[in-house]
């Protein structure tokens, strides 16, 4: 009939079909529900991975800018806040430009995995870092992204370098001991002869014709003075060798220029055959520093000896001590050399890079050079032009508040 409403039986199939529709609507949202719960609880275990990563990490755009960084970046640098949308190099150089050998940029051309080590200098201080570029492969992401590990690997290289460097020490110092004793020997007898020579000398003057006594004299005081050197000498040597406890005191960097010299005085006399001109400039009333002598005498005979390897022809070598504006008592070893190429300039003070070819060196000489500048608070610097020479530079305080 017109205007008849509808059935019971028909309210009763759209109420079961409202129930019906309420009732999956609950179900869908429950599994929504469900859903949001895992996810969430997946972030979490995925932000508890990536906190208990202890390297520096870092997402990086293409053109090597930062998207994201984890906690231990912002602890490494707590003066940058927001450090995404800079670039990286401008954080860890202060540069405009890529870092040489970037392992990203690498990474970004190969596709692949790369690997690079470098050092930074990072709240003043000069810290080693082991990178790996890795690519994050997304199909459904239009631009490529690099996921970049830092890892200090400084203390690890530093205990390396010691160690090697304590077995060279000690084997020197026991062929130093060995040479010490089998020169000291006929050196001996030799000075004690020419002594008695020297003594009798008086009593052949009007015997012996004088231009001849002239000769004698001259070869006589020639042999003790040539005697006394090759002491000096030996002496020397066993100061750069021996293991010995560390014992900080007033130092002279000007006599610790002189005794280094006394030591290389044959083999720059061997390198003269090149022309290598050696200048030393030292500064008058130069004050004193506190720390170990041995150990400062090493850092010399390193940067000395590394200036006369870099120069393969004609050349000059230039040794300057000075005291700083800033008040620190410095010690400078230029060279007319190779020059230190850029992408070395960061892999220079590594614990075993060297660029010397097989059996001239094992790469740990700066580092411990660099070691040892830092036990004494103090500060070693390069300057260095491809094809002109380098220029080394060691700061170290006159009187700092503590020393270990």
């Amino acid at each position: 009939m017109p205007g008849k409403g509808p059935s019971l039986e028909d309210l009763i199939g759209i109420e079961h079909s409202k129930l019906g529709f309420f009732q999956e609507l609950r179900q869908t949202i429950e599994a929504l529900k469900d859903a949001n719960t895992q996810s969430a609880q997946r972030r979490r275990e995925i932000a508890a991975i990536l906190d208990g990563i202890t390297d520096i990490m870092m997402v990086l755009t293409s053109d090597l800018r930062i998207l994201s960084v984890n906690h231990v970046f912002r602890q490494t640098f707590p003066d940058v806040p927001r450090p995404e949308g800079m670039f990286c190099h401008q954080i860890f150089r202060g540069e405009d430009v890529p870092c040489p050998g970037c392992p990203a940029s690498a990474s970004f051309a190969a596709g692949d995995i790369c690997r690079e080590t470098a050092i930074f200098k990072i709240g003043g201080k000069n810290v080693q870092f082991e990178m790996v570029a890795s690519p994050i492969n997304r199909p459904d992401a239009p631009d490529r992204h690099i996921l970049v590990f830092k890892r200090d690997v400084s203390r690890e290289k530093e205990y390396q370098a010691k160690f090697y460097q304590a077995e060279k020490m000690a084997t020197i110092g026991m062929l130093a001991t060995g040479v010490a004793h089998e020169v000291n020997n006929p050196l001996t007898a030799i000075f004690g002869f020419a002594e008695g020579l020297r003594r009798r000398l008086p009593a052949l003057k009007e015997k012996v014709d004088p231009r001849v006594m002239e000769d004698v004299e001259d070869y006589v005081a020639t042999i003790l003075r040539e005697c006394r050197r090759c002491q000096d000498i030996v002496t020397t040597l066993l100061t750069f060798s021996r293991q010995k406890t560390v014992s900080f005191s007033a130092v002279s960097l000007n006599a610790v220029v002189n005794d280094t010299l006394k030591l290389l005085r044959s083999h720059l006399k061997q390198r003269n055959q090149a022309k290598i001109t050696v200048r030393v400039d030292l500064s008058e009333n130069l004050p004193m520093v506190h720390g170990d002598e041995h150990q400062i005498k090493q850092v010399m005979l390193n940067l000395l000896v590394n200036a006369m390897d870099a120069i393969t022809g004609p050349g000059r070598i230039i040794i300057t001590t000075y005291q700083s504006s800033k008040g620190a008592v410095c010690l400078s070893v230029e060279d007319s050399g190779c020059g230190v190429p850029p992408e070395n300039v960061d892999k220079l003070f590594e614990p075993f890079f060297t660029t010397k070819r097989s059996g001239k060196g094992i790469g740990i000489g700066l580092s411990t050079c660099m070691s040892i500048v830092k036990k004494h608070q103090g500060d070693i610097t390069l300057k260095s032009t491809p094809g002109q020479g380098a220029t080394f530079t060691v700061s170290l305080p006159v009187n700092p508040e503590k020393t270990t």
